[in-house]
C-alpha cells in the first residue's frame, strides 16, 4: 500500500512537470492576452489517468510553484501578479479540471473506457476551465461577456478539440498501464 501511494505522489509530480513543460509550448494570438499552449493537454491527463486525488495534487503543485514564482506558466513567467492577472482564472480553473476529469474518470467502472467517453469527459472537465477563466478576465479585464468568449474561449476550441483526441486516446493506452504499477 505504501508504494502506491508513493507511485501515485511521483506521478502527480511528473504531471506538474509535464504541465510546466506543456506551459511553454505556447503560441500567443495578437487579440488576446490568453496564448495557446498546451498545457490543457497535460492537466486533463493528470486527472483522467491519475484521478480525482493525485491528478489535483498535481495541478496544486503546478499552481503552487508558479505562485512562488518559479517560470512554469506559459512564456516563462510565474508570481502571484500572473495569477492575479487576466489569465489568472484559466490557471486556477487547471485545477476544477484535473478535478473533474479525475473525479469522472474514477467513477466508471472500466479501466480502460471507450474513446468516445473520454472525449466526453475531457469536454465537460474543460468547461470547469473554461468558466472560472473567462469569469475571471471579466472581473480583471472589466470586459463583456460575448467580446471575453469570442477572445478567451472561441479562438481556443479547435485546438482544444485536438487535446481532447489525444488525451483521449493516450488515457485508453496510459490509465490502464499506469494504474497496474
Amino acid at each position: 500500500m505504501h508504494n502506491i501511494k508513493l507511485n501515485r505522489m511521483i506521478q502527480a509530480a511528473l504531471f506538474a512537470a509535464l504541465t510546466a513543460v506543456f506551459s511553454q509550448i505556447a503560441f500567443p494570438l495578437p487579440f488576446t492576452p490568453v496564448p495557446v499552449n498546451l498545457a490543457t493537454l497535460a492537466v486533463m491527463l493528470a486527472g483522467g489517468i491519475l484521478g480525482l486525488r493525485f491528478g489535483l495534487i498535481s495541478q496544486i503543485i503546478y499552481v503552487c510553484l508558479g505562485l512562488v514564482g518559479l517560470p512554469v506558466f506559459a512564456q516563462f513567467t510565474g508570481g502571484a501578479g500572473i495569477v492575479m492577472g487576466p489569465t489568472g482564472g484559466y490557471i486556477a480553473g487547471y485545477l476544477f479540471t484535473a478535478a473533474l476529469a479525475g473525479l469522472l474518470f474514477d467513477r466508471l467502472s472500466s479501466p480502460k473506457p471507450g474513446t468516445a467517453v473520454c472525449a466526453g469527459i475531457y469536454a465537460v472537465s474543460l468547461l470547469a476551465c473554461y468558466l472560472p477563466g473567462t469569469m475571471w478576465f471579466m472581473a480583471v479585464t472589466g470586459s463583456q461577456l460575448l467580446p471575453s468568449l469570442m477572445m478567451c474561449v472561441v479562438p481556443f476550441l479547435p485546438g482544444d478539440a485536438l487535446k481532447i483526441a489525444a488525451a483521449s486516446l493516450l488515457t485508453r493506452r496510459l490509465r490502464p498501464a499506469l494504474h497496474s504499477l
